[in-house]
């Protein structure tokens, strides 16, 4: 028991870490970080990727009540090769780092431009949100941190790496598939809303693309040869 649980918890730990550096949710996380309390963007950030490994991890651990544990051992294989080699052909075909922190940082310019206009008050809120900040329920009900929930929680729905967790927890124990994943999304995310831009800025993303991709094709296999070992 003990030994599956730490093998579904390294495995989920290294396939989070990373799938999540360099994904639009760390972009998103470091962006907000340098325009609003730390706090409020880390805890909303956190909440959300929790929520969802959580949520992802139930359904691997339900699929093979439903459908048989041989069918799903199989779709898992399949899920991480197709995810290793996916991660391999945006890494040689891209021709480059990806545009995906200018298109985050845009997309957020553009909802706060947005926000602006719409509402003369919006200092005023961020105010009283550093004001008030140690009342809890001021804190998960500000503007600040369900912004960051809600960028975070959809960005990752239907993601690589949810997708990913769904079919690790369908072949690992689903404990150590979470506490590995949590764990993981704490170290990214922390990092993100620590580091800033600077940070986010300076992450190769080819290089995490390829270990990514790498670490996804060995999960692959290993899945494979343990269905054909006598």
């Amino acid at each position: 028991m003990a030994t599956s649980v730490i093998q579904g918890f390294t495995k989920s730990l290294a396939m989070t870490v990373l799938s999540e550096i360099g994904d639009k949710t760390f972009f998103a996380a470091a962006i907000m970080a340098m325009r609003h309390p730390r706090r409020l963007v880390l805890s909303g950030c956190l909440s959300a990727l929790i929520v969802m490994t959580i949520l992802s991890a139930l359904v691997g651990w339900a699929a093979p009540n439903l459908i048989s544990r041989k069918l799903t051992h199989h779709v898992t294989t399949l899920l991480f090769l197709g995810f290793g080699l996916w991660s391999l052909w945006d890494v040689f075909n891209n021709g480059g780092e990806s545009e995906e922190l200018a298109e985050v940082e845009a997309k957020l310019d553009a909802d706060l431009k947005a926000n602006k206009k719409g509402s003369k008050d919006g200092n005023k809120v961020d105010d009283e949100v550093k004001k008030h900040n140690r009342s809890i329920l001021l804190h998960f009900l500000s503007p600040i941190y369900l912004k960051a929930f809600s960028i975070t929680f959809f960005g990752e729905w239907g993601d690589k790496s949810q997708l990913a967790t769904i079919g690790l927890a369908a072949d690992e124990d689903p404990l150590g598939v979470v506490l590995g994943g949590i764990l993981g999304q704490a170290l990214c995310t922390t990092a993100a809303v620590l580091g800033g831009r600077s940070l986010a800025s300076q992450i190769s993303e080819k290089i995490v693309a390829l270990s990514g991709g790498v670490l996804f094709i060995v999960f692959g296999i290993q899945s494979f040869l343990s269905t054909v070992e006598p």
